[in-house]
């Protein structure tokens, strides 16, 4: 099983690089950060259970001189299927948030 994350900054049009971001797992925890396209592309093995990605959202913007509301956003999510791949996007901007399972 695999995880990845994808995070769009829809004020600017354009990828989140730079952000980190950490995953709280049954496996303990990691930390990332998304590449030049925003992405995170693989969390590495994982297993069932309850996830928590958590992204510092307060210090992307603050890295761009941007107020922003939410200081980071956390995702908690359930990975139930040992054999899929998991991606969960995060659409952004400084006062707003949104997500789904991707695919």
């Amino acid at each position: 099983m695999s995880l990845s994350t994808h995070v769009l900054d829809s004020t600017r049009g354009r990828p989140a690089a730079a952000m980190s971001v950490r995953l709280e797992s049954p496996e303990g925890t990691t930390t990332a950060v998304t590449d030049a396209d925003g992405r995170v592309r693989d969390f590495g093995p994982l297993t069932a259970g309850t996830h928590r990605l958590v992204f510092d959202t307060g210090a992307y913007f603050t890295g761009l001189g941007v107020p922003a509301f939410y200081p980071e956003v956390v995702i908690t999510h359930s990975i139930d299927d040992p054999e899929q791949h998991y991606h969960v996007p995060l659409l952004l901007s400084p006062f707003a948030y949104s997500t789904y399972r991707g695919s």
